[in-house]
């Protein structure tokens, strides 16, 4: 590609594809507009990455539109308040948002882990309940046992994900009939043995569920450092990077050397251990356990705060930042609606517009991303260098090799 081509490309002309005595590679464009250096070359999948860079800067990633839509839903949100007489930045509402962010956010990071891997857990809502239960019961008022209680609730928990991860990974069952049935059998038991509340949790840990520090309730601030450690799980370990892998293509990463049984079961553990402190949530600020909770759909509710965040459903694209902002945009538009006692039957009906529409786009980005790469994937008339679309075809023979005839000199 010539100056003058690539100065065409920025100025958005048309100048003639051409390798001459002066040529200017992209890596070496770029290096100007950014001061390094790179290695001159001509090639003919120039334009192919002149096109894709140009784009890149104008275009932002999912994890980025994520956090300029919850800033247009803050703001849409503020002006709707403000016409209506109230302040939706005050403190009240403030710490509703950021409490209401908590606990949804712990049940969705979990989730995130195993929809990354291109699975699903339907059985959160139920491992929630049953662990508020176990947690209340076990601590039974002494804070002397809260330490047992909360070790009690991980391995329950813990012990419930191994099983749904054997079950979709071993047995290859449909995630979302095997962590169903998992959520049914956990439902079963509670409507068996518990009746009601049960339990006692001391007070001293129920200032888990209540103390703010400022503005901030504690139980958010857990649930951020959580969301750290999960990124940093996700982009610094080993399993992290095979998540990816394997909610992107199973049989590539299997045969890559993954063991790809191994992540689902470490993801869906993840995920009901997740889903177990935020039972213990629910039991500090109830005072007990609570068998009811099951019927909130959090399970649901989770889903779709990951979807929201950008997260694939089929798996492999994702990430725990954009979980984060969907569980607020999610927290911020309850709290809206119920600042402007919105009904809560059209209040479900403006949420499901939202989620659909923000999926929409980018299943939309999505198509556009494929489209622009498969309209210039190949240079110079579909013979181009790029490797990105498959190897290039094998080269016929000049001349054909003649078959061996017996007795022939």
């Amino acid at each position: 590609m010539t100056m003058e081509t690539a100065m065409a490309l920025a100025t958005g002309h048309r100048a003639p594809d051409r390798c001459g005595d002066r040529v200017m590679t992209v890596e070496t464009a770029m290096a100007l507009a950014t001061g390094h250096r790179a290695p001159h070359r001509c090639g003919d999948g120039v334009m192919t990455t002149v096109a894709r860079v140009l784009s890149a800067r104008h275009r932002l990633d999912t994890t980025e539109l994520v956090y300029v839509a919850l800033l247009g839903v803050l703001l849409t949100g503020a002006v709707l308040v403000a016409v209506d007489g109230g302040n939706l930045f005050s403190t009240a509402n403030t710490v509703d948002m950021l409490t209401r962010s908590s606990l949804l956010g712990f049940v969705a990071l979990g989730q995130t882990f195993v929809i990354l891997c291109g699975s699903l857990d339907l059985s959160v809502g139920y491992v929630m309940a049953l662990c508020s239960l176990i947690g209340a019961t076990t601590m039974a008022g002494d804070p002397a046992k809260v330490p047992l209680g909360i070790a009690v609730v991980l391995l329950v928990s813990g012990v419930i994900g191994l099983g749904n991860g054997i079950v979709v990974a071993v047995l290859k069952v449909n995630p979302f009939i095997a962590t169903l049935g998992m959520g049914l059998i956990i439902k079963g038991y509670l409507d068996t043995e518990y009746k009601g509340p049960a339990g006692d949790v001391p007070s001293v840990f129920q200032q888990f569920g209540y103390t703010r520090i400022g503005f901030l309730p504690v139980s958010t601030a857990v649930m951020l450092g959580a969301a750290v450690l999960g990124i940093l799980y996700l982009r610094k370990s080993r399993t992290g990077y095979h998540m990816f892998a394997v909610g992107g293509s199973p049989e590539v990463a299997r045969l890559s050397g993954i063991r790809t049984g191994r992540v689902i079961v470490t993801a869906h553990v993840l995920c009901a251990m997740a889903a177990g402190v935020a039972g213990l949530l629910i039991a500090s600020r109830f005072g007990t356990g609570s068998a009811l909770v099951y019927g909130s759909g959090y399970e649901l509710d989770s889903i779709a705060a990951v979807v929201l965040g950008g997260t694939l459903l089929l798996g492999g694209r994702g990430g725990i930042a954009g979980t984060l902002g969907g569980v607020l945009i999610l927290a911020v538009l309850d709290t809206v609606f119920n600042i402007l006692q919105v009904d809560p039957f059209f209040k479900d009906v403006l949420r499901g517009v939202i989620i659909v529409a923000a999926v929409a786009l980018y299943a939309r980005r999505q198509i556009d991303r494929k489209a622009s790469r498969a309209r210039f994937g190949r240079g110079n008339g579909g013979q181009g260098g790029n490797r990105e679309h498959g190897p290039p075809p094998d080269p016929m023979p000049a001349d054909p090799v003649p078959a061996a005839r017996g007795g022939d000199r």
